[in-house]
């Protein structure tokens, strides 16, 4: 259950930090493209998914921080003429479609909400 748990804390973390981004910017997420290692987990992949109620897509090649400087690197020498055409070098392996309803996403995260308040009191310091 404490493998589970991380997983899915990784998840509800991210829907935190996308909501104030959210809120900030006042664009709406439509689609999440991820990368790194934690990507291989079919788990996690799906329960972010359902977590944001978004779909989530996986990119053929996970790792890429240095793909991403080399593509820079690219067009800063004219290797590529523009952005567009690195959009289309871009495959994706999986795409991960929610498969909870919106009440159950809601009630889970409010669930990880309280939970997240309740361990900011967790111990009182007096300073």
């Amino acid at each position: 259950h404490i493998i589970r748990a991380t997983l899915e804390s990784i998840a509800y973390q991210t829907r935190d930090v996308l909501e104030a981004m959210q809120a900030d910017s006042g664009i709406r997420l439509h689609a999440l493209r991820v990368d790194g290692g934690a990507v291989a987990n079919n788990f996690l992949m799906q329960f972010q998914s359902d977590i944001l109620g978004t779909r989530v897509e996986r990119p053929e090649v996970r790792e890429v921080t240095a793909l991403g400087a080399a593509y820079l690197a690219g067009l800063a020498v004219g290797f590529w003429q523009n952005l567009d055409e690195l959009q289309e070098k871009a495959v994706i392996e999986r795409e991960f479609r929610p498969g909870i309803e919106t009440t159950e996403r809601n009630y889970r995260y409010a669930g990880w909400k309280k939970a997240v308040k309740r361990a900011m009191a967790w111990e009182e310091h007096d300073e």
